[in-house]
């Protein structure tokens, strides 16, 4: 798997790429297309206007998996723990996405069997 970072009003740092790198690994197990390469797209941004106290960071998360596009959104005051936050959100976006993708095929197994 692949995992491409973006950085936006932030400077991009080595802790920083492996920190996420080390995270979305492990997203790897729940993409059921093992023959296929999957790329993760990461971008972080910091946002700069409208905000009187603190950073908020904004952390997008995006992998296509059989043509399907799925994407998490995440903002938060604390980069590590909003990056924590868009895997999480993803992980759990792949996992709707397979078991719907199940059901469809169970659905249509059992009207097989119907007939």
């Amino acid at each position: 798997m692949k995992i491409i970072i973006k950085t936006k009003n932030l400077e991009q740092s080595e802790s920083l790429n492996n920190f996420i790198e080390k995270k979305f690994e492990t997203i790897q197990k729940f993409i059921d297309d093992s023959k296929m390469l999957a790329e993760v797209f990461v971008e972080i941004e910091k946002e700069t206007k409208h905000h009187k106290k603190g950073e908020i960071f904004l952390v997008k998360a995006q992998v296509i998996i059989s043509g399907k596009n799925i994407i998490s959104e995440v903002s938060g005051e604390d980069l590590f723990v909003t990056v924590g936050q868009a895997k999480d959100e993803l992980k759990n976006e792949i996992e709707k996405y397979s078991q719907k993708k199940i059901d469809i095929n169970r659905k249509e197994a059992r009207k097989l069997k119907e007939r």
